[in-house]
């Protein structure tokens, strides 16, 4: 299954979910992410809680959706609110989408503790989703099927 995560600017959230994706559930899900005004830089944070947690950082940038046509997603899940309401490229029309809300670790203004904390757990939520999403990915479903189970997924 391929999937391409979706944030506006694609320098926190959707990178981490890429990044946890591919680490975590590779065998099944080959995943990228990108925005649709991507920042062009990833943020710094992104990368020490990434390594932090044991997970390659390597290759990981912030670039647009437009990069993604021959990619051909199965699904595309939005990780902020303002993703989720722009209307995405005509290509994204074969693709399942859904919406997963993430709060945005990287715009949190306290303590470097709480900056952690919050980087924490939104790593630690997007493992939880993966690994329900590696348990969709392994059945091998049709189309109809899958857009059954992430609809479970999110309810």
């Amino acid at each position: 299954m391929k999937i391409l995560y979706i944030c506006t600017h694609n320098r926190c959230r959707s990178i981490l979910s890429e990044a946890i994706t591919n680490h975590f559930a590779s065998d099944h899900i080959q995943a990228k992410s990108a925005g649709s005004q991507p920042a062009g830089e990833v943020h710094p944070l992104s990368l020490r809680y990434l390594n932090e947690a044991g997970i390659s950082t390597e290759g990981l940038q912030s670039q647009s959706w437009d990069d993604f046509e021959y990619f051909k997603p199965d699904v595309v899940i939005t990780v902020c609110d303002s993703a989720a309401g722009e209307a995405c490229p005509v290509w994204f029309g074969q693709s399942i989408k859904m919406h997963w809300g993430l709060a945005d670790p990287s715009k949190l203004e306290g303590t470097e503790e709480e900056i952690a904390a919050a980087f924490r757990e939104c790593i630690k939520e997007i493992k939880h989703r993966v690994s329900h999403l590696q348990g969709i990915a392994e059945q091998a479903l049709s189309q109809s099927q899958l857009k059954h189970a992430l609809s479970e997924l999110i309810n």
